[in-house]
């Protein structure tokens, strides 16, 4: 899973999609959890990441991971990778 190439991330938490003028606004966790996604950071990659940053379980991190992109999914801001 990518994310749009065209989803412009600021530093604060401001998501705009240049495709349909849409912005969102994330909270620290989801803008850093965004960063890493289209870093091409894998699941276990990000659990690694947030498990010295955050104090939680790895089972947390990756219910949450699924839930974020299932979210990302219906506002269409990921894409299919290129096989």
């Amino acid at each position: 899973m990518l994310i749009n190439k065209n989803i412009a991330i600021s530093d604060n938490g401001f998501l705009f999609n240049p495709s349909t003028g849409e912005s969102y606004n994330l909270n620290t966790t989801g803008t850093e959890l965004l960063k890493l996604i289209k870093e091409g950071k894998s699941l276990k990659e990000i659990t690694t990441i947030f498990l010295e940053i955050y104090e939680t379980s790895d089972i947390i991190i990756e219910k949450d991971y699924q839930d974020f992109v299932k979210i990302l999914d219906q506002y269409n801001l990921t894409e299919e990778a290129e096989s």
